[in-house]
C-alpha cells in the first residue's frame, strides 16, 4: 500500500486532513508521534528536536556538528516509519526524502492567506468565545510560512512550494476536509501507487543509508567530518576526504550492513593568494 506525506500550510486544514485520511484508509497516522518516537530511541532531547523540526537552524546552528546530528535523526526516524508502508506522514520534509518512491503520493494542502488566518483565529478562540488579536494571527501565520519555507531551503536548497515537490495540491478555501480526504484517498486506491518488492527496497536503501549517517554523526571520530552514504541491498558507499577508515569502521557496525565500500576524495588545492 502506498505512502502518503503531506505538507500543509497552517490554518489549511493538514492536521485534519491526514488523521481522516488514516482512518479511512487504516493507515498510521505519524505527526508529532515521530519526534518523541526518535528521542526515544536516539537519547536525545526531544526539546531540541522539535526546535529543529519546526523552524530553520540559527547560524550558529548551521556550524554545529551536534545539530547536524538531530537533523540526521529526525530524517532517518521519518525513513523508519516509511519501511513499515501503510503510513501518512505529516511534514519534516518526506516530500523531498521519499522523492522518487513510485509508492509514495506526496500532498500540499494550502489556502490563501487571509482565509487561512480567519480558521486559525476562530481556532485558537477562547472556550467562551472571546476573539484573539487579528495582528497576533496573522503574525503567527506569517511566521510559521517563513520558517517552514526557510528550513526547506536550507536543508534541501528547493523551495517548498516547488510544484515538482507535489503529486496532489490541494486549495482547501472550497473544499471541506471530507471531500479533500475523498480526493486524496481516491488517488492513493489507485493502482499506478501499488507497493512493489523493488519500490520497497529503495525505502529501505535510503533508510539504511541515513541510519549509517546517524552513526557517523554520532561517532567521536566521524562526527566532525561530512561523509556521503550511499545504500543498496545492504552494501554501503562512503565518499569523503578524511577519516575514511574509521567511518568504514562505524557503518559496519550498523545493524543491516552487509559490506561497506569506499570512495576516498581528494581535497582540492588552495589557491594561491592573488593580491
Amino acid at each position: 500500500m502506498p505512502i502518503v506525506t503531506i505538507s500543509h500550510e497552517i490554518g489549511a486544514g493538514g492536521p485534519e486532513i491526514g488523521q481522516q485520511l488514516a482512518d479511512r484508509m487504516g493507515y498510521r497516522y505519524v505527526d508529532h508521534e515521530l519526534i518523541s518516537d526518535a528521542a526515544r530511541r536516539y537519547g536525545l532531547l526531544e526539546e531540541k528536536l522539535s526546535h529543529l523540526d519546526e523552524s530553520k537552524p540559527s547560524l550558529f546552528e548551521r556550524f554545529d556538528a551536534e545539530t547536524r546530528r538531530y537533523i540526521t535523526v529526525i530524517q532517518t526516524a521519518l525513513y523508519d516509519f516509511a519501511e513499515h508502508d501503510n503510513v501518512v506522514l505529516m511534514g519534516r520534509g518526506g516530500q523531498w526524502l521519499l522523492r522518487g518512491i513510485p509508492h509514495v503520493l506526496r500532498v500540499r494542502v494550502m489556502a490563501p492567506f487571509d482565509v487561512r488566518v480567519k480558521r486559525l483565529g476562530k481556532k485558537l478562540a477562547g472556550p467562551m468565545g472571546e476573539q484573539t488579536n487579528p495582528r497576533t494571527v496573522t503574525e503567527l501565520v506569517r511566521r510559521d510560512d517563513a520558517e517552514k519555507a526557510g528550513r526547506m531551503r536550507y536543508l534541501y536548497e528547493v523551495g517548498i512550494t516547488h510544484p515538482a515537490l507535489y503529486d496532489l495540491v490541494i486549495n482547501t478555501e472550497k473544499l471541506s476536509v471530507a471531500a479533500a480526504v475523498g480526493l486524496t484517498g481516491g488517488v492513493v486506491e489507485q493502482t499506478e501507487l501499488a507497493t512493489t518488492p523493488a519500490a520497497a527496497q529503495l525505502v529501505a536503501d535510503r533508510s539504511l543509508a541515513s541510519r549509517v549517517q546517524v552513526a557517523l554523526a554520532t561517532h567521536p571520530e566521524t562526527r566532525r567530518y561530512r561523509i556521503t552514504v550511499e545504500a543498496r541491498s545492504g552494501v554501503v558507499t562512503l565518499e569523503g576526504t578524511a577519516a575514511m577508515d574509521e567511518a568504514t569502521d562505524v557503518a559496519r557496525g550498523v545493524d543491516g550492513v552487509r559490506d561497506v565500500k569506499m570512495r576516498q576524495m581528494d581535497m582540492p588545492p588552495i589557491p594561491p593568494f592573488v593580491a
